[in-house]
C-alpha cells in the first residue's frame, strides 16, 4: 500500500524529531549525555538539536555516567523532564546505583510523592567486533528490575511514537535502540527499520505488542533487530509452505502477554528470538507467559534463540557464530517440525 505523502525516516532521525517536537512545546524537556550536542550523538539521534535549542537544553557532559545520570534524576524530581543518553548500554555498570537505586526506586521510596519523569536512552547490539564492553543488549537486566518501563523499537514509526510517549510519562523509561537499526551509514542498517513517519507529533502505547506478520503454523516473538530476523525467516519458511506469525514486543515493561498468548493459541508453536543472553532473560519470560497460562495450546515444546551465556568475543567469526539470525530461526522450526 502506498501512503499519501510518504516520508521515510531512519530511527535516528525519528528519535531526534520526537525530541525536537516535545522540546518545542514543553520547556521542561532537556537532553544530557556524551557527544550529544555539537556531534549530534554518536548514533545521530540528537542531530540538529543544539542549533535550535542551545547549550542550556542540549548539554554535553563529561565522561562520568554516574554524575550526569544522577543529575538527571535530581532534575526530574524537581519538575524537569530530562532525556539522558547512556552511549552504550554496557556502561550501566559504572552508574547502576544512579539508575536502579535512584531513578527506578525514588517514587517508591517517597510513597508516590516524588515522580521521576525521565528517559534513559541507550544503544544495544553487537556484530561489529566491539567485544564484551560495547556489544551487549541487556534487555533482561533492565526488564527484571521493578520501577522502570522498558521499550525497544524495531522501526522508525515506533521509535518516534515511543520517544514521545516516554518523554510524557511520569515514570522513568529506559529506551533501548539497536545500533544496526539506526540508519547510520558507518554501522550499516536494516532496510526494514526505515519506514513512513508522520510529520505531526503522536505517541505509541508503551506496553502494547504488534503482530507484524500474520501466520498460522508458528509464532516468532522478538524485539528490535530480532523482529527483522524473524520476518526474514518467515519469508524463507513461506517458500516451504510454512505460515509464520511474527510478533514485535515493542515494549518489555509492561509486557503484552495477551498478544503473545493469543498468537500462540492460534499457531500452537513458539520460537523466541533475543540478542540478549540465553539464561534468565526475555526469552524465558515470554515462554513462561505462555506455559504458565495454558500449556495445552502448545503442539510442541517452545524454542528460544538467544546469545550463549559467554562474554561477547572480539573475533568476528566467533561473534557472528553466537548472534541470532534468520538461518537459526529456520533451523529451529526444522527441529520443532521433527519433534
Amino acid at each position: 500500500m502506498t501512503i499519501s505523502n510518504e516520508r521515510k525516516l531512519t530511527i535516528a532521525r525519528a528519535m531526534a524529531e520526537a525530541i525536537q517536537e516535545e522540546m518545542q512545546i514543553d520547556p521542561s524537556v532537556f537532553v544530557m549525555g556524551e557527544d550529544i550536542a555539537a556531534l549530534g550523538g554518536v548514533y545521530g539521534n540528537t542531530r540538529g538539536l543544539l542549533e535550535e535549542f542551545g547549550a542550556e537544553r542540549i548539554r554535553d557532559t563529561p565522561i562520568s555516567e554516574t554524575a550526569f545520570i544522577g543529575a538527571a534524576v535530581g532534575a526530574a524530581q524537581d519538575g524537569m523532564r530530562p532525556v539522558v543518553e547512556l552511549m552504550f548500554v554496557d556502561f550501566f555498570g559504572v552508574c547502576f546505583d544512579a539508575i536502579y537505586n535512584l531513578m527506578a526506586k525514588n517514587t517508591y521510596f517517597s510513597g508516590g510523592n516524588v515522580k521521576v519523569p525521565m528517559v534513559l536512552m541507550t544503544s544495544t547490539g553487537g556484530g561489529y567486533s566491539d567485544a564484551g564492553q560495547h556489544s551487549q543488549c541487556l534487555y533482561g537486566t533492565f526488564a527484571h528490575l521493578p520501577g522502570m518501563k522498558v521499550v525497544a523499537p524495531s522501526n522508525a514509526y515506533d521509535a518516534k511514537g515511543l520517544m514521545t510517549a516516554a518523554m510524557r510519562d511520569d515514570s522513568p523509561v529506559v529506551y533501548m535502540y539497536h545500533k544496526r537499526l539506526q540508519g547510520m551509514g558507518w554501522l550499516g542498517t536494516e532496510a526494514g527499520a526505515t519506514v513512513h513517519v508522520p510529520d505531526e507529533s503522536y505517541t505509541v502505547e508503551i506496553g502494547k505488542a504488534n503482530v507484524v506478520r500474520e501466520g498460522t503454523d508458528v509464532t516468532i516473538v522478538s524485539l528490535g533487530l530480532g523482529v527483522h530476523q524473524g520476518l526474514a525467516a518467515a519469508a524463507t519458511l513461506a517458500e516451504q509452505g510454512v505460515s509464520a506469525e511474527v510478533v514485535d514486543l515493542v515494549s518489555l515493561v509492561p509486557l503484552d502477554r495477551d498478544t503473545i498468548r493469543a498468537s500462540v493459541a492460534k499457531t500452537g508453536r513458539l520460537i523466541v528470538v533475543d540478542e540478549d543472553y540465553m539464561s534468565y532473560g526475555v526469552s524465558a519470560e515470554v515462554i513462561a507467559s505462555v506455559t504458565e497460562h495454558d500449556i495445552s495450546v502448545l503442539k510442541s515444546a517452545p524454542t528460544r534463540i538467544a546469545y550463549p551465556d559467554v562474554p561477547i568475543p572480539y573475533a568476528r567469526v566467533m561473534e557472528q557464530y553466537c548472534l541470532p539470525n534468520a538461518e537459526k530461526i529456520v533451523a529451529a522450526w526444522d527441529q520443532m517440525k521433527v519433534a
